[in-house]
């Protein structure tokens, strides 16, 4: 059985990504969270006992270690290839969408963090996120008719819906608008068993990071807190 390290389920949306593929292929794992500490440098020297990166997440299968969520979902796919989706035309382009969130969508993140248990109302929607938001709409619209929903690349869950499930809490917790199509969209991961099972257990989690708070705040007025004290 592999093992999936990875951060606090409430803000770690890089830890989800594995998380949710594992669990939605079925694929048994045994789950070692290490909450985040404050500091940068105290993370790293804590992560590095089960990481080189001292990130999470990371895989470890037998004396085989795989960092990063990319690098992840990539060696799930060699042993699973129903993380990908069989036909070819699909596959590359959820390939390329997973590829686009892994490394873009900056004002998206940095402007909503994830933090699943809060709702907050942004002060603005600064031009860069209004952009990252029009993008994410054409992408998914793209996906959910070109090859027939109700996931982004087809009629199973991959891969590619992994990576864009932790943008399925940011619109939950900031209440971002996107339009009916991406909103269905939204509402049928957030009904996923795995999302619930993640959200819930986010919730109760009592650990607090002084910096992804900060990094929350900035953004907002808080509506409300819906984690455990």
């Amino acid at each position: 059985m592999v093992t999936l390290y990875i951060a606090n389920k409430n803000y770690s949306s890089w830890s989800l990504r594995p998380w949710i593929l594992l669990t939605e292929l079925g694929i048994p794992f045994e789950e070692k969270l290490t909450p985040f500490q404050h500091g940068t440098s105290t993370n790293w020297t804590t992560f590095r006992a089960f990481c080189p990166t001292g990130k999470v997440p990371c895989l470890h299968d037998g004396d085989t270690t795989v960092w990063d969520s990319l690098s992840i979902a990539e060696y799930v796919a060699e042993q699973h290839p129903t993380a990908w989706p069989a036909d070819k035309q699909a596959r590359a382009w959820a390939r390329s969408a997973a590829a686009e969130m892994h490394s873009g969508f900056e004002a998206l993140r940095s402007t909503c963090p994830m933090n699943c248990g809060i709702r907050l109302q942004l002060s603005t929607v600064p031009p860069a996120l209004a952009r990252d938001l029009a993008r994410l709409q054409e992408l998914w619209h793209e996906g959910l008719k070109r090859f027939g929903g109700p996931y982004l690349a087809g009629n199973a869950f991959t891969a590619v819906d992994a990576f864009y499930a932790p943008v399925v809490f940011r619109i939950q917790s900031y209440g971002l608008n996107v339009d009916a199509t991406a909103q269905a969209y939204v509402q049928r991961m957030l009904a996923l068993p795995s999302m619930q099972r993640w959200y819930a257990a986010a919730l109760k989690e009592v650990w607090r990071d002084t910096d992804h708070e900060k990094d929350t705040l900035r953004s907002g007025t808080l509506l409300e807190d819906l984690r455990a004290s």
